[in-house]
């Protein structure tokens, strides 16, 4: 049984509350394609951005919404959520029988939760591997958007819409992965969900994308983050990312460049370090107290119960 943490319950406990083709883009659906560039071997992944998530219209709007929604519920324990466990169902695309063909096995579903809790101790969410399920399917291994995501969502996804539904496949077009945002479950709720290059799961060979962080970064979008890059060097009050703790970056980090500072005027070096940049796996290893506000908040508003 899934066990959530509200703010109610906290305070009783004290003595009483949208990787990898050129780009990452952002379709109608509020679905985040996450971008990279495999100009020859898995070796040569270099990852890269060319547009933004949410416009900045939107993200307002699911702001303001969210805002409202948790002003009207902070009283109400079951209203809102700030950590706990979140079912997991795992769907695996294949080619075929082989590993090579997509068919990872249950120890690298295994590992991959492994790093997906230790991404997300600290914000007390943690994820439970509920259900692994298989599917042979040509075309739904190399699909990469489209009809055939809507034909294999329709038929595999589980749960409602606070359950995580990943499926891993062999996408080509040299991406790694995308998301959807919590925003977008009460249009559409089918298409909810996370999708990863196999080959992006630890012990894979899409190196230096293979530590399982691929699913890390996208399983933050599906909680309701964005780029720490989003809104480049011309930070607000709650920075482009919308969130006040992450430095402004002007453009998204690639490897591990420590010491970058892209937006000199603005204080703070870049988030190189941050799950939700675009640096390598062995560079990414934390996410700010500000993305754990962002992710309750926004789980409370468009996920808990729904």
């Amino acid at each position: 049984m899934r066990q959530l943490t509200t703010r109610a319950s906290v305070l009783f406990s004290l003595g009483a509350a949208v990787s990898l083709a050129a780009c990452a883009d952002t379709d109608t659906d509020g679905e985040e394609v996450e971008g990279v560039q495999a100009p020859g071997s898995n070796e040569d992944w270099i990852r890269e951005c060319g547009t933004e998530d949410h416009d900045e219209v939107t993200a307002a709007a699911v702001q303001a919404e969210v805002d409202a929604y948790v002003t009207a519920h902070k009283y109400d324990a079951i209203r809102n959520v700030t950590g706990g466990t979140i079912n997991v169902y795992w769907h695996v695309i294949n080619n075929g029988s082989a590993t090579a063909n997509g068919n990872i096995p249950d120890s690298q579903i295994t590992s991959q939760i492994s790093v997906l809790n230790a991404a997300y101790a600290s914000t007390g969410w943690q994820f439970n591997l509920t259900a692994v399920d298989r599917t042979t399917n040509a075309s739904w291994y190399t699909c990469a958007g489209g009809t055939c995501e809507t034909q294999l969502k329709n038929a595999l996804r589980r749960g409602t819409a606070d359950d995580l539904n990943i499926y891993s496949n062999n996408m080509g077009g040299g991406l790694l992965g995308w998301a959807t945002f919590p925003s977008s479950y009460a249009g559409n709720p089918t298409n909810d969900g996370v999708m990863v290059l196999y080959s992006s799961l630890p012990g894979g060979t899409a190196a230096p994308y293979n530590l399982g962080d691929t699913a890390t970064h996208e399983v933050g979008h599906w909680m309701g983050l964005y780029h720490t890059f989003q809104g480049g060097c011309a930070k607000n009050v709650n920075g482009g990312d919308g969130v006040s703790d992450t430095p402004a970056e002007k453009s998204p980090a690639f490897g591990c460049p420590v010491g970058r500072n892209s937006c000199a005027n603005i204080s703070g070096n870049d988030p190189i370090t941050n799950f939700m940049d675009y640096t390598d796996d062995s560079c990414m290893d934390r996410f700010s107290t500000g993305q754990d506000t962002r992710m309750d908040s926004l789980f409370t508003t468009y996920r808990f119960n729904r």
